[in-house]
């Protein structure tokens, strides 16, 4: 008699904050999710920046950083080790820096999107 085992599928990572004694969650965060929109808004963002010297070089350093945020976390979910997950979560979290640096930047090169820069 063989043994079958049911399909096991791979779930996305996700943050449980607040958990419950019974294992349910108050709060699910998808981080995948939220970095992929993070960086879809930060490409739209830019897209609406007039162009000049000064826009342009914030414009790609914001769309570098502000990307990346969600690829580091994409490749540390695949992580191989512990140490590789940390040091892959750790980079992440030096892009987020980085891209609210540049945000700053760009809300003080155009004025007029400073608001918005503060949202994001």
């Amino acid at each position: 008699m063989s043994v079958v085992y049911p399909e096991i599928k791979p779930k996305s990572w996700t943050l449980d904050e607040n958990s419950e004694p019974d294992g349910s969650t108050l709060h699910t965060f998808d981080l995948e999710e939220r970095t992929a929109k993070l960086g879809e808004a930060i490409i739209r963002f830019c897209k609406t920046i007039p162009n000049n010297p000064i826009a342009n070089r914030l414009i790609d350093q914001l769309v570098g950083c502000g990307t990346s945020v969600g690829a580091n976390y994409c490749e540390a979910s695949e992580r191989v080790s512990k140490k590789d997950f940390k040091n892959t979560i750790a980079r992440c979290s030096k892009e987020a820096k980085e891209t609210r640096f540049f945000l700053r930047m760009m809300a003080a090169a155009e004025p007029g999107k400073a608001e918005e820069a503060r949202e994001l």
